[in-house]
């Protein structure tokens, strides 16, 4: 395996540290754990090894951190549509699951995902399917 010849400022730890403190993403904050350690100056191998990462995924994150900074261990956006479901939504739907459905015109006395889909449909406009309902 070649050698990493990387050099990390010495604001590179404790950035990384606090970086860690701040994430709530567990594929994130696994990421800064290992780059942690290449930066604190254990050897990539040995890193790999023990955190049970891919040679080739821990070498991607490490330059990337080197390169972007804590910036680089964060997913890129993915390409395609977006999801339909916001955080607003999810926020909207669980206080229409608080309610009784009877008050919304519902046909039966307890939601279910199909009924929950077409109620939001017709408060928001935004067309899910019963099983974006269940996953939201």
């Amino acid at each position: 395996m070649r050698t990493l010849k990387l050099h990390f400022p010495d604001t590179a730890l404790p950035t990384l540290d606090t970086f860690l403190k701040q994430t709530k993403e567990a594929r994130v904050f696994r990421r800064a754990q290992v780059v942690r350690e290449v930066v604190k100056g254990h050897r990539l191998q040995t890193v790999s090894d023990t955190l049970h990462f891919t040679s080739s995924a821990l070498r991607k994150w490490v330059h990337r951190f080197a390169s972007q900074g804590t910036q680089g261990l964060v997913d890129r956006p993915r390409p395609g549509r977006p999801p339909k479901g916001t955080e607003a939504l999810a926020h909207h739907l669980d206080r229409l699951v608080d309610h009784d459905p009877l008050q919304h015109d519902a046909s039966h006395s307890q939601w279910s995902c199909q009924e929950l889909a077409t109620i939001l449909g017709r408060q928001t406009g935004v067309q899910l399917s019963r099983e974006s309902v269940r996953v939201v």
